[in-house]
């Protein structure tokens, strides 16, 4: 089994799509959240950590990455003390739209929270299809990302959200099987999943932890341990 992780790819280069008056907006957005996140003096208050949060994506859309990244950063930090874990991941997804030298890394911890914690089912999806788009079509760690994904949205959504949600986590596990290993029918899907282990959340969970260790590597930003003595009964 292989875990490798390709570097960033790029994401699609939102300055140059933004027109005068997109980018006049988005300016006008920020200059409007620097405003409110003035009122909010604690460091680590969960209401300043949101108004971060939406300041970086405004950042990210306006390419000035590397100062969404610092203001991230401080909301991921202020998350993780008060142990709000949706908010922690929320940062780490727009960490990892930074595309700066730890963007990887935070994806990894923004999985292992997601997946840890009873986060959103909607979020830890899109971490999850983060990772199936960093990883090579060859390496099992898509497939275990996209399983996991459908064992998530199984596990948390809403009766109103499981149809949509799930049909789209069943459109994910197709299309890796089909970049993986040329999977195109039912049959040949099962077979897939029999031969990678992805029936048993006991034998997949436990692989998707060797992906995230590959992800995050020495740079974890908390201790694992500690968090897990934390989960809920």
């Amino acid at each position: 089994m292989t875990n490798e992780i390709d570097p960033p790819v790029p994401m699609v280069d939102m300055n140059n799509s933004l027109t005068d008056e997109e980018r006049l907006r988005f300016e006008q957005q920020l200059h409007e959240k620097n405003i409110e996140l003035a009122l909010y003096s604690a460091a680590d208050s969960l209401t300043r950590a949101r108004l971060e949060l939406d300041i970086a994506e405004i950042l990210i859309w306006l390419e000035r990455k590397k100062e969404a990244w610092d203001i991230a950063r401080a909301a991921f930090d202020a998350a993780l003390k008060k142990e709000s874990w949706q908010d922690a991941v929320e940062a780490c997804n727009v960490l990892y739209q930074t595309e700066q030298p730890q963007s990887i890394p935070a994806l990894g911890m923004g999985v292992w929270l997601s997946v840890t914690f009873p986060v959103a089912a909607q979020l830890t999806y899109a971490m999850l299809d983060h990772v199936v788009s960093e990883t090579p079509d060859y390496a099992d760690g898509a497939a275990l990302a996209a399983i996991t994904a459908r064992y998530v949205i199984d596990l948390r959504a809403t009766d109103e959200e499981h149809g949509d949600w799930s049909l789209l986590a069943n459109h994910l596990i197709a299309r890796v099987a089909a970049r993986h290993s040329n999977v195109e029918d039912q049959k040949g899907l099962d077979a897939w999943m029999d031969k990678l282990g992805l029936r048993d959340p006991q034998v997949f969970l436990p692989r998707l932890s060797q992906v995230v260790d590959a992800i995050v590597g020495d740079s974890w930003w908390f201790e694992r341990d500690v968090l897990r003595d934390k989960l809920p009964d």
